[in-house]
Formats: structure tokens, C-alpha cells, sequence
């Protein structure tokens, strides 16, 4: 289950914290073991993600962020630590 995050938290993840939350989020939605979620894993191959999955990861990163996510910056997305880096890019906003 998404946990409600203080704005003010938010500002101050770093990439840990970020990390920590997409286990959450992946295992929660998608039922991936957290131990898979490192920043080299692939979301399409080795976490076994499709592109109706990737749309709904960006949904709840926009529920996480309270910002909107932009789907031409997302379609880059292959990674955990693409995500990783559009959440910051986000938060720096």
C-alpha cells in the first residue's frame, strides 16, 4: 500500500529513499520481490513489466510526487534507475 508521504519529505529523498518507495510501490502493484528491484534491473525483461504496467507505475509515481509526469520523458524509462532519475528530476521541480 502507497504510504502518504509528507511534501516536505519529499524534498529531502534521496536516491535510497526513492528506491526503497519503487520496492514498495512494484512489490505492492506487481507483486515483485523487492531483492529484484536494484538499479540495474531492466522494468521490461528482468522485472517483467508491459507497457500497460509502465503507465500505471507513472500513475503512482504521480500519486507519490503530487506531480505530473510527462509520457514522452517516460517512454525512455528501461530501467529502475531511469525511474529512479525521473523521480528526482521531478522533486527538483
Amino acid at each position: 500500500m502507497l504510504q502518504s508521504i509528507d511534501i516536505k519529505d519529499l524534498k529531502l529523498m534521496n536516491r535510497d529513499r526513492i528506491l526503497e518507495e519503487l520496492r514498495t510501490i512494484l512489490h505492492d502493484t506487481f507483486e515483485i520481490d523487492p531483492a529484484e528491484v536494484t538499479p540495474a534491473a531492466n522494468l521490461f525483461t528482468d522485472l517483467e513489466l508491459d507497457s500497460i504496467d509502465a503507465v500505471d507505475l507513472a500513475i503512482r509515481l504521480q500519486k507519490l510526487t503530487g506531480k505530473r509526469i510527462k509520457p514522452d520523458e517516460f517512454k525512455t524509462v528501461r530501467t529502475v534507475d531511469d525511474v529512479i532519475k525521473s523521480v528526482e528530476a521531478l522533486l527538483a521541480q
